[in-house]
């Protein structure tokens, strides 16, 4: 596989520093560095970003996630590796990646969930870290960014 193209964020430079508060701001605002990237790997797998998943896992571990819970992270509700708002986390995740695939996308239990653990600012974090893996997943799988090529 090659790569079409640099990765739009780098071509245009004037992109990428906004993009960088943003996860800045997203690490800010309270929420455990694991389970923003736990978010940030789970849907960089559904959206099938080889570069986001492997940049995602050396991240992850980075953050204290271990082996065991990077490799069961895509079948998290049949493990026990995972906390409830971290569940609450990755099933929000899950729900706002995959907008279309029910009239109700994100649902109140979905929502009322992810609320029960983690306050306005939390949550702005969360969707934010959610809104941003998906903008990088749809520039880097159209350009066919390689795994492990941005170090």
């Amino acid at each position: 596989m090659q790569f079409r193209m640099q990765n739009p964020a780098v071509v245009l430079s004037d992109a990428m520093q906004p993009i960088q508060q943003i996860f800045k701001a997203a690490h800010s605002a309270g929420v455990d560095g694991a389970t923003l990237e736990l978010v940030h790997l789970r849907v960089s797998q559904i959206n099938g970003c080889s570069a986001c998943v492997d940049a995602g896992a050396k991240t992850a571990r980075k953050a204290g996630v271990t082996d065991e819970r990077l490799a069961t992270v895509a079948a998290w509700r049949e493990t026990p590796y995972f906390t409830a708002p971290e569940r609450a986390a990755l099933a929000l995740a899950e729900a706002a990646t995959r907008l279309a695939d029910r009239p109700d996308a994100v649902s109140d239990e979905i929502w009322d969930a992810a609320a029960t653990h983690y306050d306005e600012k939390q949550l702005a974090a969360i969707v934010l870290m959610i809104g941003v893996t998906n903008m990088f997943n749809r520039l880097n799988a159209t350009t066919r960014q390689i795994a492990g090529a941005w170090g």
